[in-house]
């Protein structure tokens, strides 16, 4: 039985319970956030933490916590759960309002939830089921406008998945207006030519957190990015697609709409990628992370 956090308790996650009054349960009126956490230390915490509040900001929801409150929190859920390798999930909604009415209480008492999960270990070489590589399909993007803002309000998403998983695939790209921007719950990068392509942030994606390390590690090794928009038509000229998330980091997508992608294995970009995102995550793991980039990427 895990230990999770609610308002100020950390219990058994079975006996967490909200009203049935909160908006986060009524609405969707709430943000959340997920943090990886590598040999019990939090990755790229602060980036994190920036989303969250930026999140915040953008349904209107003030909050007093610092960083050092939020950082407390998970490192109390990691210590609590005997965990080293994890991810941490962030909720904060609106709280309970007396009435079930559209408009923002003048006074709201936020309802803080976090729980954590365990995460796998670090494989220095990528697994025969990594280099196979996902299926995706595409699909018009159904979501709301401000998909910058990481909203509880995932029915769209949870759809779009869905969708995919009947086809027989693992994935949705999201289209608009014959635009890739993102995937249901990742960000989308494709290669050509060698070159690392990703969408310019908007309020049609996520400002990602693997997203912005990814670029970062890419420009670390001397590999050439590009922040453009992808027609949904490149998608199927592209030498490599890639989809990355806080906690699946970096899959490589072989199969588009039944089409295959390069030879239909994960490619050589990727494999650099990979090994350099395994190779730091170890170097963090025993503790030889350079000063110079600590504060890029643990707290």
């Amino acid at each position: 039985m895990s230990i999770a956090y609610l308002n100020g308790q950390f219990l058994p996650i079975e006996e967490a319970k909200v009203p049935v009054l909160d908006r986060g349960f009524l609405f969707g009126d709430g943000v959340y956030e997920v943090v990886p956490v590598y040999a019990d230390r939090l990755f790229r915490f602060k980036q994190h933490i920036a989303r969250l509040e930026n999140s915040l900001r953008g349904i209107r929801l003030p909050m007093e916590q610092s960083l050092q409150d939020w950082a407390d929190i998970c490192h109390q859920l990691i210590e609590k759960n005997s965990l080293q390798n994890a991810s941490v999930y962030l909720q904060i909604t609106r709280g309970v309002y007396t009435e079930r009415n559209h408009d923002f209480p003048a006074t709201p008492i936020p309802t803080i939830f976090a729980m954590i999960s365990a995460l796998p270990e670090v494989q220095p070489v990528p697994s025969d089921k990594d280099l196979q590589g996902i299926s995706v399909i595409t699909a018009e993007d159904i979501r709301w406008q401000r998909c910058d803002i990481k909203a509880i309000t995932l029915l769209a998403n949870c759809m779009l998945k869905q969708q995919a998983l009947e086809c027989g695939a693992n994935d949705t790209i999201l289209i608009r207006s014959g635009v890739a921007f993102e995937a249901t719950s990742s960000n989308l990068f494709i290669v050509r030519d060698g070159v690392i392509i990703t969408p310019p942030l908007s309020e049609h994606l996520l400002p990602g957190v693997t997203r912005d390390f990814v670029l970062w590690l890419a420009e670390q090794h001397g590999i050439l990015t590009e922040q453009r928009l992808i027609p949904e038509h490149e998608l199927l000229q592209a030498d490599e697609i890639w989809l990355t998330s806080s906690t699946k980091e970096i899959r490589p997508v072989t199969r588009l709409n039944d089409v295959t992608i390069g030879d239909g294995t994960a490619g050589p970009v990727w494999r650099q990628m990979y090994n350099h995102y395994q190779q730091l995550k170890a170097q963090l793991y025993r503790g030889e992370i350079d000063r110079n980039i600590e504060g890029e990427i643990a707290l």
